[in-house]
């Protein structure tokens, strides 16, 4: 009976050598995780800021605002964090905003924390990553009284210039509408400190 029992489980215990065989080349055959600690190295310097933005997004509203201001963004911890700051003036008024972005190297991902001077603290911050030159951030928010989602995107990006747009959306993600628009370009002293 014990050879019976032997020879019946020997087919499934090849069956399981042979099933394992492909997990084993799939995880040999995994890329590493990239490192993303210097993804925003192309920013730091100055920057001349074109900014349009709605004041008043989510309600029908097509009435944008320009400003034009400068930008400055400093690496901390050598790469893996970076402070940028925005003064802008326009019709709206006069604009400071503060972004503290840090990197997480266990899920290699950004998260963006920004403040406004009217402020005073910092926003819930979005999260996310670069992909072929595009980085996209994404978070859940709450304007008037409803739960939105917020995406951010920059794109474009140049040794001279990028673009950085944010949306909202109140449908779940389907439908966005861009309530923020940065073009940057590079002040042109800046262009040889840093590199």
């Amino acid at each position: 009976m014990l050879c019976s029992l032997v020879i019946v489980l020997q087919p499934f215990q090849g069956l399981a050598q042979q099933n394992s065989d492909p997990a084993k080349s799939s995880v040999q055959h995994t890329p590493a995780e990239r490192n993303g600690q210097h993804d925003f190295d192309f920013e730091i310097g100055t920057w001349k800021t074109h900014l349009s933005r709605l004041p008043h997004p989510l309600t029908g509203s097509t009435a944008w605002v320009d400003y034009e201001g400068t930008t400055v963004v400093r690496k901390i911890w050598n790469g893996r964090a970076n402070l940028v700051e925005l003064v802008a003036d326009g019709p709206g008024g006069h604009f400071e905003g503060l972004n503290l972005r840090l990197y997480n190297p266990q899920s290699h991902q950004w998260s963006l924390n920004f403040s406004n001077s009217n402020g005073g603290t910092l926003s819930q911050p979005t999260i996310g990553e670069f992909k072929d030159g595009r980085g996209e951030f994404y978070d859940q928010e709450t304007l008037n009284g409803r739960a939105i989602y917020v995406r951010f995107v920059i794109s474009g990006i140049t040794p001279d210039s990028c673009r950085f747009e944010q949306a909202f959306s109140d449908d779940g993600g389907k439908t966005w509408e861009v309530n923020w628009i940065a073009t940057d370009t590079r002040v042109k002293d800046e262009t040889d400190r840093a590199h």
